[in-house]
C-alpha cells in the first residue's frame, strides 16, 4: 500500500480529498491518504509550502514531494529536504486560468477598454485602437505558463516576443535568451507580461534600466512574482509616463498592506493574487499520475531543478 500524506492548510482538505480519492482510484493505486500519518510510512507528501511540515528529516522512506502550486520558492532553499520535487502543471486548470486573465488584461489595455469603463465626463472619443498586428506583445518567462499564453496571444494576432534564461523554441513567437536577450526583448515592447519564477537571477529585474527598454506609454502586467519589479522604480516609470499603466497580481507582501503606494496609484490596477489557481479536480489527476509513475518506476513530471530554483 502507498501512503499518501495530505500536507496543506486545513481548510484545503475537505476541497482535495474528494478529487484526491477518485484520481487514485482511476490511476489504479493501492493507497492510503489521510492528513495524519506516521512520517516514518509516508511514501509521498502532496504539500504546499504554508503547510506545518517544514523539517522533512522525519520522514525516512518517502519518495517525492509533489509540490500543489506552481511556484516552488517556498521549498527549494529547504535543506531537510532531499527527495524529487515536483512543480504544479496542469494545462486544465492552472495553465488554462492564467491564459485567460492575462489575455483578458492584455485585451484591456490593448483596446483602451478603461476609458470608456470609467467615464465620469461622458467624453465622446472616437478614436479607434490599434488592431492587435500593431501591437508588440513581450512575455518574459517561458516556461509551460508563458508558452501558453504566448500562443493564445500570437494566435490574436498580436507579434509575440519572448524571453528566458535559456533558449526556448515556440512556432510563431521570436525567442530570446540570456542579458543580451532581455534587452531585445523588451525594447519597443508595447505590453510586458511577467511570468517569471522567483529565484535570485529574478529579483528586481524589472528596475529602474530595464523599465526605460520599452516604447514610451507601455503597459506592464504581472500575474509572475512580486519580487521580479523593484516597486520605487517602477512607480517612478508610472509618475513619468514610461509606464502607462501596471496591471499587479503578485506581491513582494501579501496581502497587499493597506499603506502600500500601489493601492492609490492612477496607473495601477491590484488584484488579488487571483490570476490563476489550483484547481483540485484537474491537480488531483496530475498528483495522481506522478504517484503513479514513482510506483511504477517510472520519470515523474514537472520535476524541479533546485539549484535553478523551478
Amino acid at each position: 500500500m502507498t501512503n499518501i500524506l495530505f500536507a496543506a492548510r486545513s481548510e484545503k482538505w475537505e476541497d482535495y480529498e474528494g478529487p484526491l480519492r477518485s484520481a487514485l482510484d482511476a490511476a489504479g493505486l493501492d493507497y492510503r491518504l489521510s492528513t495524519e500519518l506516521p512520517t516514518a510510512e509516508v511514501d509521498y507528501i502532496v504539500y504546499a509550502p504554508n503547510s506545518d511540515v517544514q523539517d522533512f528529516t522525519p520522514f525516512t522512506r518517502l519518495k517525492a514531494v509533489l509540490n500543489l502550486w506552481a511556484g516552488v520558492e517556498g521549498i527549494t532553499g529547504n535543506e531537510t529536504l532531499n527527495v524529487p520535487l515536483t512543480r504544479m502543471v496542469d494545462e486544465d486548470g492552472l495553465t488554462q486560468g492564467m491564459v485567460e486573465w492575462v489575455t483578458g488584461h492584455t485585451l484591456r489595455h490593448h483596446l483602451g477598454m478603461d476609458a470608456h469603463i470609467v467615464n465620469p465626463d461622458r467624453e465622446w472619443d472616437a478614436t479607434p485602437p490599434p488592431l492587435s498586428a500593431d501591437r508588440p506583445v513581450t512575455i518574459l518567462g517561458m516556461g509551460a505558463l508563458g508558452q501558453a499564453c504566448a500562443k493564445a496571444l500570437a494566435a490574436l494576432g498580436f507579434p509575440v516576443t519572448g524571453w528566458s534564461r535559456t533558449q526556448k523554441e515556440l512556432p510563431g513567437v521570436t525567442c530570446h535568451a540570456g542579458e543580451d536577450g532581455l534587452r531585445k526583448a523588451l525594447t519597443d515592447a508595447q505590453i510586458v507580461i511577467l511570468l517569471l519564477p522567483d529565484t535570485p537571477a529574478t529579483l528586481n529585474l524589472i528596475d529602474a534600466e530595464t523599465l526605460a527598454l520599452p516604447a514610451r506609454g507601455a503597459f506592464l502586467i504581472n500575474p509572475g512574482r512580486g519580487p521580479l519589479i523593484d516597486d520605487g522604480a517602477l512607480i517612478d516609470a508610472l509618475d513619468a509616463g514610461q509606464i502607462a499603466h501596471a496591471t499587479l497580481d503578485v506581491f513582494r507582501v501579501e496581502p497587499l498592506p493597506e499603506d502600500h503606494p500601489f493601492w492609490s496609484h492612477p496607473r495601477v490596477t491590484v488584484t488579488p493574487h487571483i490570476a490563476s489557481t489550483t484547481r483540485p479536480g484537474t491537480a488531483a489527476r496530475v498528483i495522481a499520475e506522478n504517484i503513479r509513475r514513482g510506483e511504477a518506476g517510472e520519470s515523474l513530471l514537472h520535476l524541479v531543478d533546485r539549484d535553478a530554483g523551478y
